[in-house]
């Protein structure tokens, strides 16, 4: 059940940001060390978005989920990825952002947290 709401919950996020104007370089990068949700790029930014989905609020905001550790794992996860896609570092920055997807029956809510962290 929490994997199905999680892959519902990254469908979503994905066309959001989509219709944000931003470009999917990956959705579900996997590695050794874990999983990036999506990677976008918009302008000159490689985006690393984590995204969280709950139905609902009895453990918190979906975003209070990515933590200090979950934190570290995705910024090691972005570093590997940066160098097996070969990205110049002096041609891009890079943000990290959650994107939380409230899901509510058959409606949902989406923010998007630029620079989470």
């Amino acid at each position: 059940m929490n994997k199905r709401i999680g892959l519902i919950g990254e469908k979503l996020a994905a066309n959001y940001i989509r219709e944000k104007g931003y470009n999917i370089l990956d959705c579900n990068y996997r590695t050794k060390l874990g999983e990036l949700d999506i990677v976008a790029k918009k302008q000159n930014i490689i985006v690393f978005i984590e995204v969280k989905t709950r139905t609902s609020s009895i453990y918190g905001m979906p975003s209070e989920a990515v933590n200090y550790k979950k934190q570290q794992k995705i910024q090691k996860l972005s570093q590997q990825y940066i160098l097996y896609q070969k990205l110049n570092k002096d041609c891009f920055s890079y943000r990290f952002d959650v994107v939380e997807v409230k899901l509510m029956g058959k409606k949902y809510k989406i923010d998007h947290i630029e620079n989470a962290f």
